[in-house]
Formats: structure tokens, sequence, C-alpha cells
């Protein structure tokens, strides 16, 4: 009787903390949202803290979008956008930044491509980096003899990470899981070569336009700053933008792909297609998966893998939502000789989870930690740009963070069994493993 009244009081305790996390979390920063002269969309949130402007500005220029034989093109793209504009060579554009203590990154992922900024937000310095920004943005040059370069190092570095088990069973993976499907492409060396500076240019033309671009800006600037700024680096980018539509992909037939490799360790991917970004499971996988695979040393994959069996040093499940329906994975490294083993553990927990879900413990302990761990994802502005970012793309509520804690709170475990049968479908499982025996 004692155990069960402290499980109570447990339980009480836990729901009036998430109750109390729930309140505050309605304090989440006040998202502005208003389509600029351009055309462009802007996602704006004044936070004066500290005297710091980041900006980032994301097209729908990912590596879906690139030509099957050109595989790699969207990523030399967004590589060489700083790397030589009009009146300035890549020399120029690094000290200049370095002046002003301001610095522009990119990034491209499957279904966006990114630029950034981050500089002090006093006028002076914030006026001459965003004039960096616009000339990186509306006037790259993609010089020849850095092209070539650049292009030699990608095909050098890709030849030598396409040696190591890591990326073979990425490549594998997603290949099979994508087979018909531009998420299931790769780069590769031959690709790479293919890719022409003419090329280059005709890609950014057609994907780094007004039309689709999304600007996130947050720091310390007011609404009529935010508005001329967003204009200012949007009206000068290329006219049109040709909208691709990417299709949505059908699932696998299921599964397994045994690749030889050398190394000691076995690597293993299980998963297939699952989740598309602004599902309304969403909530319900995310709180699903801390118990099964995403929450550490509490998770039943690592406990039944690694702390029971000592299989691997680490094992983990996720989601990746995308555009189009984004994989779940689950992940792990082992010796090559207890591969099968493993993966025979690794099945039989994702068996048992799907069948009968958390239990109320679980379900409470997820909840504490998704909802208690969430203002750590807002605590810099860095943080509220990359989340603003995805919001602003996406095209997700602008009350997203806002109620994130709610959406969790409110999961039970029958939203969660419900929510993983429409998701994860055994016989679709592809199972890629690369050095096991």
């Amino acid at each position: 009787m004692n155990a069960m009244k402290m499980i109570y009081w447990q339980s009480v305790l836990g729901m009036l903390f998430l109750a109390l996390l729930s309140e505050i979390a309605m304090a989440g920063p006040a998202i502005e949202h208003w389509v600029a002269p351009s055309g462009a969309r802007v996602y704006f949130v004044e936070n004066h803290d500290l005297p710091m402007l980041d900006v980032q500005i994301d097209f729908p220029a990912g590596s879906a979008l690139d030509p099957a034989d050109k595989q790699g093109l969207s990523s030399l793209t967004n590589a060489l956008l700083d790397m030589g504009v009009e009146g300035m060579d890549e020399n120029g554009i690094a000290e200049r930044l370095a002046d002003l203590g301001a610095h522009i990154s990119g990034g491209v992922e499957m279904d966006r491509a990114s630029v950034s900024l981050r500089t002090l937000s006093t006028p002076d310095t914030r006026e001459k980096a965003l004039e960096i920004l616009f000339a990186v943005l509306s006037t790259p040059k993609f010089p020849v003899e850095v092209f070539e370069r650049e292009k030699a190092r990608t095909v050098a570095v890709l030849k030598d990470s396409l040696t190591r088990p890591g990326t073979i069973a990425s490549h594998a993976f997603w290949t099979a899981l994508y087979p018909d499907h531009p998420y299931g492409r790769h780069a590769t060396p031959e690709s790479i070569q293919a890719i022409t500076r003419d090329d280059l240019e005709g890609f950014y033309k057609g994907h780094y336009g007004t039309s689709g671009a999304a600007v996130t800006i947050v720091g310390d600037v007011g609404r009529s700053e935010a508005e001329a700024l967003a204009q200012k680096l949007t009206a000068g980018l290329p006219a049109g933008s040709s909208q691709q539509a990417i299709g949505a992909p059908g699932l696998p037939s299921g599964g397994e792909q045994r690749l030889a490799h050398p190394a000691a360790q076995a690597h293993v991917l299980i998963g297939l297609p699952a989740l598309k970004r602004g599902d309304a499971d969403f909530f319900a996988l995310q709180v699903g998966n801390y118990t099964l695979g995403g929450g550490g040393f509490v998770s039943r994959l690592m406990q039944e893998v690694r702390e029971k069996r000592g299989f691997a040093y680490s094992v983990y499940s996720a989601f990746l939502p995308l555009a189009q329906i984004g994989p779940f994975q689950i992940s792990l490294q082992t010796r090559k000789e207890q591969a099968g083993e493993a993966l025979s553990v690794t099945r039989d927990v994702l068996a048992r989870f799907l069948a009968e879900g958390p239990d109320e413990a679980e379900l409470l302990a997820a909840k504490q930690y998704l909802a208690g761990s969430f203002p750590l994802r807002l605590d810099s502005n860095s943080k509220l740009l990359d989340n603003v970012a995805v919001i602003g793309f996406y095209g997700l509520p602008l009350d997203y963070l806002d109620t994130y804690v709610a959406n969790i709170e409110k999961v039970t475990i029958a939203d969660i069994r419900a929510a993983f049968a429409r998701h994860l479908r055994p016989e679709n499982m592809v199972t890629v493993v690369v050095g096991g025996e």
C-alpha cells in the first residue's frame, strides 16, 4: 500500500510540475510575421537582452532538388555564395567580417538551404554587416578558380568519407528507404565531377528567389528596423524561383541489407519513412520515442541493448520530420561478431513497444523531461533563430513554441500506441548492417 501511495503522489507532483511548466511556457517568444514587398516571408522576434542580431534566410534549395546526375550541386552552390561577390573576393569578405566581429554561415539540408548572419546590433556595425550579407545573397560571382578548388576539395573529402562504415551505412539506409525518391540520392565523386560553374549559377538563379525565401530575424532591433532590413536583403534576389515540387515517397518493401567492411564495429540502422512536418501525431511520437530510444540511459533500447547485455556503447531512436515523409531511425554500433544478437534484441524491444507503448511511470518521466528541458531550447538568440526558422520555413503555427509544453502534457498512452501504429509498420522496416558477421 505504501508503494502504491508513493506512486500516486509521484504522479500528482509530476502533473503539478507539468501544469506549472505549461503556465510558464505561455510566456514564450512573440513571433511577428509579415510578407515583405519583395514577396519574402518574414518572421521576427524582438529581443533586447543582448546587443546582438541574428538573421537567417532559408530557401527551398535543399539537396532533394539536386539534379539526379549532379548530386551535391546544392551544397556546392551554398558553399560558394560567400567566396566572391561584386567588388570583393573571399579574402576581402573574410577580412571585413573579422573587422566587424560578425559571422556569415550557410548550410544545406534535404529541404532547405540557409544563409545566416550574426552581428552586433549597434547601428554602424549592423549596417556594414548587413551590406556584406546583401552582397552574398544578391551578387555571388562563383569565381572559376574558387569553384575548381572547392570542387576538387569536395571530391577528395567525399572519396575519404565513402571508405568509412558510418557513411556507407547512412547512404545505403537512405537509398533503401527512398529508392525512387530524391531523399534517397546522395553525392558521389562522379556526380560532383559532372558539375560545372554554370550549374551553380543556374541553381542559384532558380532556387534563391524571393518567392520561396523565409527570413528569420531575432535580436536587438525594433519592428520598423526589421521590416527595412528584410526588404533590403531580399529585394536584390533573383526575380524568379523555380518552386520544384518534391512528391510524397512510397513506403519501402522492407528487408535487410548486409554490406561487408573490415571495421571492428558493425554499424546497424533500422527504420522507414514515418513523419512529415506538421503532422498531428508529432507530439505523441516525441513523447513515445523518449521511452523507446530518445531518452538516453532511461530509454528501453539503452537499458536492454547496453545496460543489460553490453552490446553497444550507444543506441538511440529518432524521428526526422521533413517536408515530405522523413525517416524514423534506430542506430547502434556493436562488435561485428555480436551484430546479429544486438539486432535481434533491438527488434524485440521495438516490437514490444509497438504492442504495449510506455507504462504510466515512463509516460510521466518522458513528459517531465521534454517539458522541463524545453526552455533550454530557447535560452539564446541563436537557439531562438533555429526554432523560429523551422516554424517559418515549414509553415508551422506561430504559437508552436507557446503551446509546445501543453501539447506534450496532453499526450496519453493511447495516443502514443495509436500514433506509433499509424507511422511504424514493421513490414516496411528496412535494416542495413555494415561490417557485421
